[in-house]
């Protein structure tokens, strides 16, 4: 009988000394591309005192270069092998710098939305936008997917997440598209005040 009541104690203390996690599927925006790892926004926003205080674990499953149907065929493994509280997606930049049709790119993140959801997480998107190398029209529509999904019930949305970093010089590296480490604390806090709340 007294085994079984210490088994059953350590069973509770176990269970309530769980770690919470926030899962990050992103591509090189998040993955720290061109800059020490240890920089870069994710890290950052790993060493937020809440979090510690919180026990939260913040894991970056971003992949520089992946798509959004990279994720789709990495989004199972990764629900269940972290079973995240909340997941922060950062996926689609490179869908729409490869043009590809703004339809597919939308089906995609839903079934990404879909799939966190459905796995008991938080869904939060992180918005972004591109450059027009295809035309205004495909760059208007490109953001607008992201509108429009955060308009999907439970759905948490952080507008553009370099909004204020892009279209400064001395925040981006040399090929324009990716922030330096000046600009990673910028887009760590504005992704930090939309997260807050959710914890």
């Amino acid at each position: 009988m007294f085994k079984f009541y210490f088994l059953l104690v350590i069973t509770i203390l176990s269970t309530n000394s769980l770690a919470n996690s926030i899962v990050v599927l992103g591509d090189s925006i998040s993955a720290a591309y061109g800059i020490p790892y240890d920089k870069g926004w994710v890290n950052l926003l790993q060493k937020k005192p809440l979090l510690q205080s919180k026990n939260y674990t913040v894991i970056n499953e971003s992949i520089s270069g992946d798509t959004t149907a990279g994720g789709l065929t990495r989004i199972k493994q990764i629900l269940r092998q972290h079973q995240p509280n909340i997941v922060l997606l950062e996926l689609g930049a490179n869908d729409g710098l490869r043009g590809f049709p703004p339809a597919l790119i939308k089906k995609n993140l839903t079934e990404l939305i879909h799939r966190s959801q459905q796995s008991g997480a938080i869904v939060m998107l992180l918005g972004m936008r591109i450059p027009p190398n295809y035309g205004k029209r495909y760059a208007d529509l490109f953001y607008n997917i992201y509108l429009e999904l955060a308009k999907e019930p439970d759905v948490y949305f952080v507008p553009f997440i370099m909004d204020g970093v892009v279209l400064v010089p001395e925040m981006m590296q040399d090929d324009g598209l990716h922030p330096n480490t000046k600009a990673q604390p910028i887009i760590a806090d504005k992704i930090w005040t939309y997260l807050t709340p959710l914890l």
